[in-house]
C-alpha cells in the first residue's frame, strides 16, 4: 500500500484529481480507450468538480461507478444522479457513461444486460474507491448477502448486494474486476476511516473487504475534515 497523506482536504482533493487524469492520460496513450470507475457518496464530489475541468480525450473514456444502490436516477439515493451532476459535465460531458440501473424491479432481473456491457469495457484502467468506517469498499460489504458471490473469482463483472448496511439492494463492481484495475486509489477522510484502515491489517477480506485491493492501491488521506 502506497499511503499519502495531506494537510488539508483541498490539497487533497487537487492532487487525486491530477493524479486520476494523470493515469488516464498514460493509458490513452497506449489503447484506444480508457476506463474510469468511480464512488458515489460525498467525500469524491470535490474530485469531479476539478476532473470535469480538466483538458483529456474524454470521448475515448468510460465511465462507470464502483457501485449504485438499485433506484431509479431520479433519487437523491442515485450514485448516477451525483455523476451526472459533477462529473459528466465542462469536459467530461464528452466522456461515455455506462449506467447499472435498468428499470427492473430486481438487481438479479438486470443485471445480465448489464454485465454484457460491462465486459466490453473491462479492465478498469483506473478505480477510485472510497471505505467505510466498516471497512467496506464499493458495496462489498462485510459478511453482506451476497458478497461471498461477489469475491468468487469467477464472478460476473457486477453483483447484487443486499444486507451489511444497505438499505436497498445494490449492485457492486466484483472482486475480480476491483483486483484487476491498473490503477487504484482509495480517498479517505478522518480519524475514524484511518482507524478502520489501521484495523483492516490482518483481517480476512470478508470481514475487511477493503483488503481486497489494498495491497496494489495508493491511499489517500487527510485528518482534516
Amino acid at each position: 500500500m502506497n499511503f499519502l497523506e495531506y494537510a488539508d482536504e483541498e490539497l487533497m482533493m487537487m492532487a487525486l484529481a491530477d493524479r486520476i487524469a494523470g493515469d488516464l492520460e498514460e493509458v490513452l496513450l497506449t489503447h484506444d480507450t480508457a476506463t474510469l470507475a468511480v464512488p458515489g457518496g460525498t467525500t469524491p464530489g470535490p474530485v469531479f468538480d476539478i476532473l470535469c475541468g480538466v483538458k483529456l480525450d474524454w470521448s475515448r473514456v468510460r465511465v462507470m461507478l464502483s457501485d449504485e444502490r438499485w433506484v431509479p436516477e431520479t433519487s437523491d439515493r442515485s450514485n448516477t444522479k451525483l455523476l451526472r451532476e459533477r462529473l459528466l459535465v465542462g469536459q467530461a460531458s464528452a466522456a461515455q457513461f455506462i449506467p447499472f440501473f435498468t428499470g427492473d424491479e430486481t438487481p438479479e432481473v438486470g443485471l445480465a444486460q448489464v454485465n454484457d456491457t460491462i465486459g466490453a469495457s473491462l479492465p478498469v484502467s483506473v478505480l477510485l474507491l472510497g471505505m467505510g468506517a466498516d471497512m467496506h469498499t464499493a458495496s462489498l460489504f462485510p459478511h453482506a448477502d451476497g458478497l461471498d458471490a461477489g469475491l468468487n473469482d469467477n464472478a460476473a463483472p457486477v453483483v447484487p448486494i443486499r444486507g451489511g448496511g444497505a438499505t436497498e439492494p445494490r449492485v457492486s463492481l466484483s472482486g475480480p474486476v476491483l483486483k484487476s484495475a491498473l490503477h487504484t486509489h482509495i480517498v479517505i477522510k478522518g480519524a475514524e476511516k484511518r482507524t478502520a484502515l489501521d484495523n483492516a491489517a490482518g483481517k480476512l477480506i470478508e470481514a475487511a473487504p477493503i483488503n481486497l485491493v489494498l495491497n496494489d492501491a495508493t491511499v489517500h488521506w487527510t485528518g482534516a475534515t
